[in-house]
């Protein structure tokens, strides 16, 4: 019970330390991209660690001193842990499409941006090329007319030499739009998400299983 917690103590300290790391340094967010919108997500890591350090504190000196309460407290601390995460699981899968169709509707604003971005833009221009080389794929619902105006030969929609003539391509264009590409994405994030997530629901019921067994032993004391 003790090198369990000890180790889930160690887990805590490592995700609370990297994440108040990438919140307060400068240049890990500009090597590693991270804007305002993902520093929500750092946040969140800083509450997720701070919770493993609470918990694996509680279950290490629960262990050593052999306290009913620390016990009790760590076994409680676990289960509405693994509660939320079935909570939040049974409502990603009943609101599944609402969500699909949320990013399906910030991609069709992206349309607007593509065709009236100018010059000034470049960035975001250049952005969405790298997008398309990188997972051969045509504008986002449309194919190259998504790009309006700012279609042009440089396009990323232009297959690569070593494409031409596969499924990739219809003459010298890549097939696939860019929407269903992202939406790939999600969905195979989502799978590994719901992995990590089955992952450490799994040590949550070992954890409550040992501070369980060691609370009803020391009652029996």
């Amino acid at each position: 019970m003790f090198v369990f917690n000890f180790l889930f103590w160690i887990i805590g300290c490592i995700i609370l330390g990297v994440s108040i790391w990438m919140h307060v340094s400068k240049d890990i967010q500009k090597e590693f991209k991270i804007d305002s919108s993902m520093l929500s997500a750092v946040n969140l890591l800083i509450a997720v660690g701070s919770v493993i350090m609470v918990l694996g504190f509680l279950g290490c000196c629960g262990a050593m001193k052999e306290s009913q309460c620390m016990l009790l407290l760590f076994f409680i601390g676990l289960l509405m842990i693994l509660l939320l995460q079935i909570v939040a699981g049974i409502l990603g899968a009943v609101y599944k499409s609402q969500i699909e169709g949320v990013l399906n509707q910030t991609l069709e604003k992206e349309i607007g941006v593509l065709q009236i971005a100018s010059t000034n833009d470049k960035d975001i221009l250049e952005g969405f090329h790298k997008l398309e080389i990188k997972h051969k794929c045509c504008g986002i619902f449309n194919g190259k007319s998504d790009w309006g105006k700012n279609f042009n030969d440089n396009s990323g929609c232009e297959c690569e030499q070593t494409d031409i003539g596969t499924s990739y391509c219809s003459g010298k264009e890549y097939v696939k739009t860019c929407a269903t590409v992202i939406m790939e994405m999600f969905q195979k994030n989502m799978i590994i998400v719901m992995g990590i997530a089955f992952g450490l629901a799994f040590i949550e019921i070992v954890g409550m299983v040992f501070s369980m067994s060691l609370y009803c032993q020391i009652q029996k004391k």
